[in-house]
């Protein structure tokens, strides 16, 4: 996964680079390739990177509840000087 999401940012990124080089020449390519680029951004490589870095965590950890409450309470309270 990580290598996937590599590759796919420095494609969209150098799809998107190129077509700013390209726009000077023929401008209805060079905005396709940036549109191109920032689509890829947007829907393939943002998701992946948001699954990515959530797979193995509980929500539940970052839920404000009441026990999760007490324990930055506890947390500051403890850590006062």
């Amino acid at each position: 996964m990580k290598f996937f999401l590599y590759i796919s940012f420095f494609a969209a990124l150098i799809l998107a680079i190129s077509g700013f080089i390209i726009k000077g020449e023929r401008p209805a390519t060079g905005e396709l390739c940036i549109g191109l680029g920032i689509c890829c951004l947007f829907f393939l490589w943002m998701p992946a990177f948001i699954y990515h870095r959530w797979k193995n965590k509980k929500v539940e950890d970052y839920m404000l509840n009441k026990e999760n409450i007490l324990k930055m309470r506890n947390y500051t309270d403890n850590n006062k000087l």
